[in-house]
């Protein structure tokens, strides 16, 4: 199935917001999606199901000086159209006014960003996602274990036209592989790649790198909770980052008293760089967010400090400064998010994080993570898929999973090597490219019986 876009998104866009206008809307804001999605399921090393789905709609934004109001359809005609710019005028006329809007956001030069889009991956089908399952069922066979999981494939076309001049169109692809191993005798591992050409993902490398993990961790054995120094894979520093993200990333966050950001504060190691990077091809590239604005690069933690947050129109107006292209679409109780995050990579090669710890755990990905205390950004969660016993740099043998409760900005100031290879991984909202590192100082809390 292709992901063919809807004839002149941008024409759609810009007749609702002309109706909203005429139905008594001072300010309107129409975001004009259409999807195509399409997943190959995997179980017990069988494919037992192949999905697609495709999907379009409208969500239409109006204010009515200080009242604002949000509706959203899936019929594009006329008619459909018109009858969502009544609702929304409807909507907004009988909202309470909110005394700090902002109003919606002007037009910004905005760049495209070709790296964002892959025709292999919109013409992606299911005999070719079906071939990749299939190599990585292979590694599974070829040393005894089962696989579960799944290979994803989607084309997004975007289109924002608002009252104020915004008149903006992109369009996006994304391929996600990812599998968990079961042994025989209860060990799983896990491996994951995503991007935005299906063609560069390596299903048989997929399927290895989670086969070993799975024998590997076979007849477990427990360890003490405590600190301890650790090495994250990527899967694991994927988390890290997302909650980051969502607990103190985001300027609304900071306006709610709730962030742990704070321009200048010191939150790590002089080794961790992080930055929301729109036009690195690693992690997902766009052009703009869903107000229609673009997506500028916004450095988060430089060498350990904390240099800013991102911005959309609301919390920008709020705080005197301009949106840096992190919108999400209205209604959004989250404030603006930082969707293409990449960690700068180190100086130490994979080996070399492990081989340079004298004891330790190597940690393949969290699970089942919380916040605790967003201000001071503490996260409850477990190991999963891969916890290993290192001494003397060498792994020695796997250890059951382990609950922590630690502050990911300690995590931060303890980092102590990072990776110098990254892979792109799918985050909570968006891409994110990571490499591996190494911490001093994790606190885990309890072990598990498995």
């Amino acid at each position: 199935m292709t992901a063919e876009a809807p004839p002149d998104m941008l024409t759609i866009a810009e007749r609702a917001v002309s109706l909203a206008t005429a139905a008594g809307a001072t300010e309107a804001e129409a975001l004009v999606s259409a999807d195509a999605a399409q997943l190959t399921r995997f179980a017990n090393s069988e494919i037992h199901q192949n999905v697609a789905e495709t999907n379009q709609g409208l969500n239409l934004r109006v204010a009515i000086g200080r009242r604002v109001g949000v509706a959203s359809s899936n019929r594009l005609d006329d008619d459909g159209l018109r009858r969502l710019a009544e609702t929304a005028v409807a909507i907004a006329r009988n909202s309470a006014e909110l005394e700090d809007w902002g109003g919606l956001p002007e037009p910004t030069p905005i760049t495209e960003q070709p790296a964002g889009w892959s025709d292999a991956t919109a013409g992606a089908t299911p005999e070719g996602r079906a071939a990749g399952v299939r190599a990585v069922i292979a590694a599974a066979d070829a040393v005894g274990v089962r696989a579960f999981g799944s290979f994803s494939t989607s084309a997004e076309h975007l289109a924002v036209a608002n009252s104020r001049g915004i008149r903006a169109a992109q369009r996006r692809t994304a391929a996600q592989l990812l599998t968990v191993m079961m042994a025989p005798d209860g060990g799983s591992g896990y491996a994951e790649q995503a991007a935005v050409d299906v063609g560069t993902i390596d299903a048989e490398v997929v399927g290895r790198e989670a086969a070993s993990k799975a024998r590997a961790t076979e007849n477990p054995v427990a360890v003490e909770p405590g600190d301890w120094s650790v090495v994250l894979e990527e899967y694991a520093v994927v988390d890290l980052l997302s909650m980051l993200a969502f607990m103190g990333f985001s300027a609304l966050a900071v306006q709610e008293e709730r962030s742990f950001a704070e321009p200048g504060k010191v939150v790590g190691s002089e080794l961790v760089t992080i930055v929301d990077d729109a036009t690195e091809p690693g992690a997902m590239p766009m052009a703009f967010d869903y107000e229609g604005v673009a997506k500028q690069r916004v450095v988060l933690v430089e060498r350990g400090v904390c240099r800013d947050v991102v911005w959309d129109a609301q919390t920008a107006a709020r705080g005197g400064r301009r949106s840096t292209g992190h919108g999400l679409p209205a209604p959004n109780a989250y404030g603006p998010f930082p969707l293409n995050m990449v960690m700068s990579p180190g100086t130490t090669d994979r080996a070399g994080l492990v081989g340079e710890m004298e004891r330790g755990l190597l940690v393949t990905r969290f699970h089942y993570t919380n916040p605790v205390h967003p201000k001071l950004a503490i996260v409850t969660g477990m190991t999963r898929d891969g916890t290993f016993l290192v001494e003397g740099g060498r792994i020695v043998g796997p250890v059951r999973n382990l609950r922590f409760t630690q502050s990911y900005l300690d995590a931060l100031a303890g980092t102590v090597a990072v990776g110098r290879e990254r892979r792109t991984l799918r985050g909570d909202f968006g891409g994110v490219l990571v490499p591996p590192v190494r911490i001093d100082g994790w606190t885990f809390t309890g072990t598990t019986e498995h």
